[in-house]
């Protein structure tokens, strides 16, 4: 695992744009003022240092905090590949989870709350992995409401409404 003090001699780390840059030339194709890194498959920014993949937001992490995160780091509005520096905090899994996008197959519209087949709408929140009834609901836009409310209530500024 790379220190804080290695990564500082190989890579700079702009944290207004959350680019990395070579200070160092490694290769042929890697040269020293070139901007580091690629975006995965998983639309996360890798830097590849010494034949290990980093994550380019973990490394943003040690690179400033001198230490590695002890939980997840995770992008505030949700682009995997925006590493500035305001854009990035610690958070725990149940923090992580709330920081989430409304679902594909959702069939309501609203983050967390979905149709029954009787017609109404149920909400619900999940922490710690134990999922929350909220109850069910007339509207989907009580339900949501219902949502907002809680997501407040249990997960604080991680809570995302949309």
């Amino acid at each position: 695992m790379i220190t804080q003090h290695c990564l500082k001699r190989l890579l700079r780390y702009d944290k207004k744009s959350g680019k990395w840059t070579w200070l160092v030339s490694r290769s042929n194709v890697v040269r020293a003022g070139t901007q580091a890194g690629s975006i995965h498959s998983s639309g996360y920014m890798h830097i590849k240092i010494f034949g290990r993949l980093y994550k380019a937001h973990r490394l943003a992490w040690l690179y400033i905090k001198g230490e590695w995160p002890t939980l997840d780091v995770e992008h505030k509005n949700l682009k995997k590949s925006d590493n500035r520096w305001k854009n990035l905090r610690e958070s725990d899994d149940s923090g992580n989870q709330a920081n989430t996008g409304r679902r594909r197959d959702n069939n309501s519209g609203f983050k967390s709350v979905h149709r029954r087949s009787d017609g109404k709408y149920r909400a619900r929140v999940q922490r710690n992995g134990k999922r929350i009834s909220l109850g069910s609901f007339a509207t989907p836009e009580a339900a949501h409401a219902a949502y907002v409310k809680a997501a407040k209530k249990h997960f604080g500024k991680f809570a995302r409404a949309a």
